[in-house]
């Protein structure tokens, strides 16, 4: 192992003060919305079927528009450096001091990439979704991966909290894969069929930096120039 990438909503980032303030936009209480959001994916759904049911007819993009118009200046769906899970900053350095390259890589908007870099993380790369104009779980997306980060797919670990979006299709690029337990998917994925092809199931960043430290370090391989 050489190289490990992080996903980004509920691997890096915590995203309850975001969906907390979109109950707040449709005008549900918080408990309510969270709730019909974990109803709808444990039924295998698309996210967006919760806000559907919120509010029937719910377009994604316009609404996002109209928020941005209405509150130029809030975070509105994004998210800052009081998002972040608190065991982060400690496991990433811990990955990156014992030699491992380390990136970042999710579905994300633009403007996801320089909210992420400005919190100085202890990292080599952050690359998003919007910029490449590939998401997950297109194999495309995780061919960029490798390219980006110069090392073979089976020298890479992808970190994420779903097996639709992250474990399986990693494995089918060659890659290693860690399934993290926690957030709305997590919970639920790491009690499904294909949880046990992950490399390894986690409930925190301090467990797979423990992980990672008691697994070969690779090749020793230089990147791919």
């Amino acid at each position: 192992m050489r190289s490990v990438v992080f996903d980004v909503g509920e691997t890096l980032i915590d995203e309850t003060r975001i969906f907390g303030r979109w109950a707040d936009r449709l005008e549900v209480p918080h408990l309510t919305f969270f709730g019909i959001l974990g109803g709808v994916l444990t039924e295998g759904r698309p996210m967006i079927d919760a806000f559907r049911l919120v509010k029937p007819g719910f377009d994604l993009d316009a609404e996002s528009e109209a928020w941005r118009r209405a509150e130029p200046g809030s975070l509105r769906e994004d998210f800052d450096a009081d998002d972040l899970y608190p065991d982060v900053r400690t496991s990433l350095a811990a990955l990156r001091a014992a030699g491992l390259q380390i990136l970042i890589a999710g579905n994300q908007p633009v403007q996801a990439g320089p909210a992420l870099e400005a919190m100085g993380l202890p990292v080599d790369a952050v690359h998003v979704s919007d910029a490449w104009g590939i998401a997950k779980p297109d194999p495309a997306f995780f061919a960029r991966v490798a390219a980006e980060s110069g090392y073979a797919p089976e020298e890479i670990l992808y970190v994420g909290d779903r097996l639709d979006n992250d474990v399986l299709p990693a494995k089918a690029a060659g890659f290693r894969a860690a399934l993290l337990r926690r957030g709305m998917w997590g919970y639920l994925h790491a009690e499904r069929l294909g949880a046990e092809q992950a490399d390894v199931v986690v409930s925190d960043l301090t467990q797979l930096a423990e992980w990672v430290a008691g697994e070969p370090s690779g090749s020793g391989r230089a990147p791919r120039g």
